[in-house]
């Protein structure tokens, strides 16, 4: 009389094994790569499965993008040259004759700002105008937004609602003409968009312009820059320097700016300032001054005995970046066994009598070179 709900409960549990049975997984189950690179999830069944179909999907029945790949088998999902819209969570549906079952993964996707200002620019306004610039960034992970001048590293105050960062000027004056820098940036990179602000005067105000925004000057030469101004009645011109006096070495005449024998301490902003009874205008040159390497060694000369250590560094002041050569005076090629580093040091574990000599170093930059000599003495007990 009890066999036959034996038997149903018998059928019940083989069942039951038998969907339980078809286990799936995906590895990694959670991997992030940058927007660029390749990688790979594996669907796996446990063992004992047998006749098993793999499918891939995206979740929310989202098509698979065209740089997706399914291997072989159904086993491997390669995503190549890695994009945002890659981003998401993607399942593996395993099936048999004993049932299907769904293992998930996610993929996240880091990749550097994108930055976009509105208006673009330039934007020619009118002192007293309102003026207000957006910038947005997107960007993974999300990135942190900015405004700051061009020519200065302070940051400017700016307002930021749902990823859009604002800079505003309620009522422009004159010296808030000039460029302007929007940064983004996360632990994937930086980007920057540029945005030029032109005020344009009222009936007689000053409006300043330089020859030159940006300057690169070579160390002892003479630097000649232009301020012109426009206003009525004719603005007066003073030139400054920012954050320091102007150098000692310097002539001012008809709005000309001049630097004799500039050195690179000279760098730095220099700002035109042209005022009237309607008020004032600046504006700004950027000036970088360069200067070719000057080399020294260290020792100048040493004197060694046969197996003592050898090294010899070079020094040298400039623009960088700096590279430097050794060689031997007379003889051009170092002794065997001779290194050499990149910042300028040259060693000989165990000295030879015949490693004796003047060697010479060679520093150079992209502006010129400069040469240093040191004299190893090399003598037996």
């Amino acid at each position: 009389m009890d066999s036959f709900p034996c038997a149903v409960l018998l059928f019940s549990l083989l069942c039951s094994a038998a969907a339980q049975g078809l286990v799936v997984s995906v590895e990694p189950q959670t991997t992030t790569v940058r927007e660029g690179d390749s990688v790979s999830l594996r669907c796996q069944v446990g063992s004992g499965a047998h006749s098993t179909q793999l499918q891939w999907r995206k979740a929310n029945n989202q098509a698979l993008a065209d740089n997706v790949k399914i291997g072989p088998n159904g086993v491997v999902l390669t995503v190549a040259n890695a994009r945002p819209a890659n981003q998401g969570e993607y399942q593996c549906v395993a099936s048999s004759s004993a049932g299907s079952s769904t293992a998930s993964a996610q993929l996240n996707i880091k990749y550097p700002p994108k930055v976009r200002l509105s208006p673009t620019g330039p934007l020619k306004v009118k002192i007293g105008d309102r003026v207000s610039v957006q910038c947005r960034a997107t960007g993974r992970p999300r990135p942190k937004i900015s405004w700051r001048r061009q020519g200065s590293s302070l940051q400017l105050l700016s307002e930021e609602i749902d990823g859009v960062n604002t800079v505003q000027w309620t009522v422009v004056r004159p010296e808030d003409s000039g460029v302007y820098i929007c940064q983004a940036e996360n632990n994937v990179g930086v980007t920057e968009a540029k945005v030029e602000v032109i005020i344009g005067g009222g009936p007689g105000a000053p409006m300043a312009s330089v020859s030159h925004k940006e300057m690169t000057v070579v160390e002892g030469h003479s630097v000649t820059i232009s301020c012109q101004a426009t206003g009525s009645p004719t603005p007066v011109i003073t030139w400054s320097k920012l954050r320091a006096p102007l150098p000692w070495k310097h002539t001012v005449a008809g709005g000309v700016l001049t630097l004799t024998s500039v050195g690179r301490q000279d760098s730095g902003q220099y700002i035109c300032n042209a005022t009237n009874i309607h008020g004032f205008s600046e504006t700004y040159t950027q000036m970088e001054v360069e200067s070719p390497p000057y080399a020294t060694s260290l020792p100048e000369q040493v004197k060694l005995r046969p197996g003592d250590a050898l090294s010899l560094r070079c020094l040298a002041h400039g623009s960088h970046p700096i590279q430097f050569e050794w060689s031997r005076v007379g003889r051009g090629n170092l002794p065997a066994g001779s290194q050499t580093t990149n910042d300028g040091q040259l060693v000989i574990a165990h000295v030879k009598m015949t490693d004796g000599g003047t060697y010479k170093c060679v520093a150079t930059n992209h502006i010129g070179s400069s040469e240093a000599l040191a004299k190893v003495i090399v003598k037996g007990q």
